[in-house]
């Protein structure tokens, strides 16, 4: 097999490019390096089987000029892995063409290119947060979408544009919505940050909001083994997926707590104060994943596990520091 991965010296594309290299496929990755590092491939280009392109997706151009040399070295990908996007909601909410360009226009090139180069099948990186703020149980069919970020709507705009893809040339499609994913290569999120902000000696943390925000949190290796399961199982030619851990999910004020105790012992907590971190945030929010388990597929670890887990493996870098 032969898998091409946008965004592949980022935080979940780089550990899916090592997935699917350790099962012996052919990988080839793009990246434009705003986000991703090269240190993150240092295990994927140990590997015959993998090449590695610096390159802009944003552009229909470079788009087709990354299929072409992708076809060249393994033929045409049996399945692209479209990971490429701004992940930093904060961000993208301050400045609103991070998401334009890395995530909509990168999806938009992606799909021409694969158009004008023969791509059948496509797996897209999507996100909790194209639901907006909703109070329900979020399954795939709930709606209207209404997102309140430009994060999600940008994510979800592309998830529109796949699917009009399958209409016309691609042969099948996966969606995968996330949710808070952590662990190692993470470049944001709660857990970088605080860890961040520790590694200066304050004389206090502090923490965005009130404490009480509360979501699903999964770490970023069961995430892969649940993307991977779901490409080898579902075989509708639209197969929409919520992708999380079983449970309520995980509050701030447990995480603050626990990078505390682990990184800086005594430290108090300084809250910002308010429902939400930043413009664009949701405060808490409830994932189904009833589908994914009809399909087979259960984390082992809960969201409070993986944020622990997740809390030891970038500790000691951080302390480090």
């Amino acid at each position: 097999m032969h898998y091409f991965i946008t965004g592949v010296a980022g935080f979940i594309g780089s550990r899916l490019a090592d997935s699917l290299l350790a099962q012996g496929a052919h990988v080839t990755g793009v990246d434009d390096l705003s986000l991703g590092r090269l240190a993150n491939l240092d295990s994927a280009r140990r590997h015959g089987a993998f090449d590695f392109l610096e390159l802009d997706m944003s552009r229909p151009a470079n788009a087709v000029r990354a299929l072409r040399w992708s076809t060249e070295l393994f033929g045409v990908p049996d399945i692209a892995w479209h990971m490429a996007a701004n992940s930093d909601i904060a961000a993208g909410s301050a400045d609103a063409t991070r998401d334009f360009n890395r995530t909509l226009e990168t999806t938009f090139a992606l799909l021409e290119a694969g158009r004008a180069e023969g791509l059948k099948r496509l797996a897209f990186a999507s996100t909790s947060a194209v639901y907006g703020n909703r109070q329900e149980h979020l399954a795939e069919d709930s709606g209207p979408l209404l997102p309140i970020s430009n994060y999600g709507a940008a994510k979800l705009a592309s998830e529109a544009l796949i699917s009009a893809a399958a209409e016309s040339f691609l042969e099948r499609i996966w969606i995968f919505r996330f949710p808070n994913v952590v662990g190692p290569r993470a470049t944001h999120g709660v857990i970088f940050d605080l860890l961040a902000r520790l590694a200066a000696s304050p004389p206090s943390l502090r923490v965005l909001g009130d404490g009480t925000q509360t979501k699903p949190y999964l770490h970023v290796d069961e995430l892969i083994d649940a993307m991977r399961f779901i490409v080898e199982r579902a075989g509708e030619r639209r197969n929409v997926y919520n992708i999380g851990p079983e449970g309520a999910g995980t509050s701030v004020k447990f995480i603050a707590e626990a990078v505390v105790e682990r990184a800086a012992p005594g430290t108090p907590l300084a809250y910002t104060g308010g429902d939400r971190g930043w413009v664009g945030d949701v405060p808490r929010f409830q994932y189904s994943t009833e589908r994914l388990a009809r399909l087979g597929w259960k984390p082992r670890l809960s969201s409070d596990q993986a944020i622990l887990r997740a809390i030891e493996e970038l500790a000691p870098a951080a302390v480090a520091r």
